[in-house]
């Protein structure tokens, strides 16, 4: 296989039941690890509600010599609580980590105080040093709460500032988007990578609505040609393969520092998309 960039990257999710991580571990994981990805994270719950699950695919990743990265956020978790556990993933030969303002657990209100990303990049430096190699969220189509595109690139510049290594973007299928951001965040000043997240498309019910939620644009001639296949699940991943395939393409072709793929813990597409770069 030749790719055109050294640097991709997976997103797992930790399963809630055992069936599902043994599936994830003895399935997924290893078919992916062989397009040699660069690290693979895992993601977080709102306020840690999955912290045990998420801890324990990370050391079953890091046992099996993969470079992971756990998604880490203080949700409504007191500060001891994650110096505890940056200190045993540093103990446990963990050397990145994803840091992010996340959400505060369901049915908490506002009994809870939200640590902010650039708060949460500060902490782990003040605790661990330069021991993580630390990853922050960026938005090329804006952060849904942003007040405004200016202010949510400076908001950016300031986990950058606080010590962050790189950002993974949000998933989009606007390409323009992203350079156009990137433009933006070097103009004000940021010079660290800002890895293009990638979501696969198989389902498009699921996807309106997880880019509803997260203020992610669907284009409308996307979205119309989703709709047409109906019940036609063999064209819709066929559609989905070509499009973002061709997204992934330009976006190397053009600079894109790295592609950070959304798998949801789905061997295909993602297996194939990364296939047809550079062929």
């Amino acid at each position: 296989m030749s790719r055109t960039t050294d640097h991709i990257s997976f997103e797992y999710f930790p399963p809630k039941t055992e069936a599902g991580v043994d599936k994830l571990l003895s399935e997924t994981v290893p078919a992916l690890a062989a397009l040699d990805p660069e690290f693979s994270s895992v993601t977080y719950g709102a306020g840690g509600s999955t912290r045990e699950r998420t801890i324990g695919v990370v050391n079953s990743l890091k046992d099996s010599g993969a470079d992971v990265a756990p998604h880490l956020s203080f949700g409504g978790d007191e500060a001891d609580t994650i110096a505890a556990l940056l200190n045993s993933y540093r103990d446990a030969g963990v050397k990145r980590l994803v840091a992010l303002r996340g959400d505060l657990p369901s049915g908490m209100g506002g009994s809870g105080q939200l640590v902010y990303a650039n708060e949460l990049v500060a902490f782990v430096r003040e605790h661990t040093g330069d021991h993580f190699t630390i990853s922050v969220a960026a938005y090329p189509e804006i952060h849904p709460q942003a007040e405004s595109y200016d202010k949510d690139v400076y908001y950016l510049k300031g986990k950058f500032d606080a010590g962050a290594d790189n950002a993974i973007t949000q998933y989009f299928y606007n390409v323009e988007s992203y350079f156009y951001f990137m433009d933006r965040c070097l103009a004000a000043g940021i010079d660290k990578p800002i890895y293009a997240g990638i979501m696969p498309i198989t389902n498009y019910a699921n996807l309106a609505r997880f880019s509803k939620n997260c203020g992610a644009e669907i284009p409308r001639w996307i979205c119309q040609r989703l709709e047409g296949f109906g019940d036609d699940q063999e064209s819709v991943n066929k559609f989905g393969i070509e499009v973002v395939s061709q997204l992934c393409q330009t976006l190397m072709d053009n600079g894109a520092p790295g592609i950070h793929f959304y798998t949801m813990n789905q061997v295909e597409p993602t297996r194939q998309i990364v296939a047809n770069l550079g062929s």
